[in-house]
């Protein structure tokens, strides 16, 4: 099935999303167009079309706003079509942190890669388990079921932070909106 250049899908997109802040209803889109388009988002937040890295930062941004997670992978989703992408590890990557306040009454914001920004919370956990070296890996939900790979740098911050869950515990996390999130 062929598809709308690149270029042409990002001014379709540009006119679905406007300028505003809001996202766009991707969960509510449900298109009987359904293909592939050869666009990879790395391990390391960087997006490719056609093996080329996209530079253009606004138009990964844009695309990052028309991402979804299906059963059947990452796609991004229009009103008129569904274009399922690779994607190495998460979609996003945590590059910057802010903490304001300290130990349990601390609130703990993220940034990613593509202009997310949001609050350690409830509805933006943290996890984090052992890859297959032990090392730590730690992911962060954006929005919807997007998750954020948290950087090594930020992770280091994180670290940082962490304080035992209660006095004499074992399980060492951060604070964040009154909740606790493990690190290990």
């Amino acid at each position: 099935m062929a598809f709308k250049p690149l270029p042409n899908m990002a001014e379709e997109i540009r006119a679905l999303v406007g300028d505003g802040d809001s996202l766009p209803p991707v969960e509510q889109w449900h298109p009987e167009r359904v293909g592939d388009i050869d666009i990879c988002i790395g391990r390391d937040g960087h997006w490719y079309y056609q093996g080329e890295e996209m530079t253009r930062e606004a138009v990964v941004r844009l695309f990052s706003t028309i991402l979804r997670k299906d059963d059947d992978g990452y796609c991004l989703v229009t009103p008129a079509e569904k274009m399922r992408i690779q994607v190495e590890d998460a979609p996003f990557v945590v590059r910057l942190m802010d903490v304001e306040g300290e130990g349990q009454a601390q609130t703990i914001h993220f940034s990613t890669n593509v202009g997310d920004s949001f609050t350690l919370s409830a509805n933006h956990p943290l996890r984090v388990y052992a890859n297959e070296n032990g090392d730590p890996k730690p992911y962060v939900k954006v929005r919807r079921n997007l998750e954020a790979l948290v950087s090594r740098s930020v992770y280091y911050e994180l670290a940082d932070l962490a304080v035992p869950k209660a006095e004499g515990s074992d399980d060492y996390g951060v604070w964040s909106t009154g909740e606790f999130f493990q690190l290990k």
